[in-house]
């Protein structure tokens, strides 16, 4: 009989499909084989209303139990002045208390299931630092307990609420070194037990970039791939492709796959698909000229690590020191720090005369993802902590 373990994080299910929502799905089914494992969550999809969505308290998705706990209140337009309010000069510790209620998903019941249902698992493990769920959790739960922070250089990490986050479990799970560096440094953690997890690549069977471009008339374009949001900088991304286009003029389209959830301009060189399937994302990245991330606030970036994988060019924010580790690393992506750096990378990436290192680069940069994001070891480094904690 397997031992039973519990992940718990905000969002949960075949419509979740980013960041470390998404990842804990993938190390859910990659690890299902090794323990039983239940997941749980919230009912809501949508992580701005935090509305509840989903109507089974529990569910099967591809082998997981999955608990599902209702929102008690959709998010309200309060939480923008006292964000604003940290934002600008810190919050007391009260009003740290009141932040966290109010960014939600407030789910007090799935706390309280946590607190009581503790015993019933070999480990409790909490993706990701900022919401409710784990900075209640972790208070609710005496022993046994993981996070993977995925956390990053950010304001958020100045709020005492977090502290019990990295101070109280039992072992956390780091993406990179650099987020180790990061923490370790922030709150002299050294002495809980870790390891370094991050992600797998998964690459669909047949991965064509030909068809991607016939299915939507495109030929020459780089993509951005991920919610389209001032926080992960696209703003930042439309001026410098406006720029570039101004001082470059050719037939280059920017394509974007992701929900909008800021305007985004009108140009016919601009193409915004919305969500899309697991395949034409796969396709779309394989047939780019380069996919470009902007975000400043990065602990992994899984689509990064895809691009290298299936050998398609990589620009990045310098200012992310995730994302430049991955260039420095691997030998194998460019990374800016203004717009002139990028400017001259892209440029660099689309002179035919480059060919032949660019395709040096590309295979540095599978051969990178090849040796460091395979799933048999993450699953293995993640077994051999739980058990290390749990002895």
């Amino acid at each position: 009989m397997k031992d039973k373990i519990c992940f718990v994080v905000q969002r949960y299910g075949l419509e979740v499909n980013g960041g470390a929502e998404l990842l804990c799905r993938l190390f859910a089914e990659h690890m299902k084989d090794m323990y039983e494992i239940d997941v749980v969550t919230t009912k809501a999809i949508d992580y701005v209303t935090w509305k509840d969505e989903y109507k089974s308290d529990v569910e099967d998705i591809n082998g997981v139990t999955v608990r599902r706990f209702c929102v008690e209140r959709e998010r309200g337009p309060n939480f923008g002045g006292i964000n604003a309010e940290f934002m600008i000069k810190g919050l007391s510790q009260k009003r740290e208390h009141e932040w966290i209620d109010k960014q939600d998903p407030y789910v007090p019941k799935l706390v309280s299931y946590l607190k009581d249902h503790q015993n019933d698992y070999k480990v409790i493990i909490f993706f990701t630092y900022l919401y409710y769920p784990t900075v209640m959790g972790i208070k609710a739960v005496t022993q046994k307990s993981i996070v993977m922070p995925f956390a990053h250089d950010e304001p958020f990490l100045r709020m005492k609420i977090f502290d019990d986050v990295f101070l109280k479990p039992d072992g956390i799970v780091y993406s990179t070194d650099e987020e180790k560096k990061l923490i370790n440094a922030k709150y002299h953690n050294e002495h809980i037990k870790s390891t370094l997890g991050g992600s797998g690549v998964d690459l669909p069977d047949s991965i064509d970039g030909c068809r991607f471009k016939k299915k939507y008339g495109l030929e020459n374009y780089v993509v951005y791939v991920g919610r389209i949001d001032d926080g992960k900088n696209c703003g930042e991304m439309f001026n410098f492709f406006a720029e570039y286009q101004k001082c470059n003029p050719s037939d280059l389209k920017l394509v974007l796959m992701g929900k909008p959830v800021m305007p985004v301009p009108q140009r016919p060189d601009i193409l915004s698909l919305g969500f899309v399937n697991d395949q034409d994302k796969f396709d779309g990245v394989a047939g780019a000229k380069a996919l470009w991330l902007p975000s400043k606030f990065e602990s992994l970036s899984m689509v990064v690590l895809e691009a290298m994988a299936v050998r398609t060019s990589v620009i990045v924010n310098g200012e992310c020191e995730v994302l430049k580790g991955h260039c420095l690393k691997s030998n194998g992506a460019f990374y800016y720090n203004d717009y002139f750096e990028f400017e001259g990378e892209l440029n660099y990436l689309l002179n035919p005369e480059n060919e032949e290192t660019i395709e040096q680069m590309k295979e540095n940069a599978k051969r990178y993802v090849d040796e460091n994001y395979q799933w048999d070891a993450i699953t293995q480094r993640l077994q051999g902590l739980i058990e290390s904690v749990c002895a």
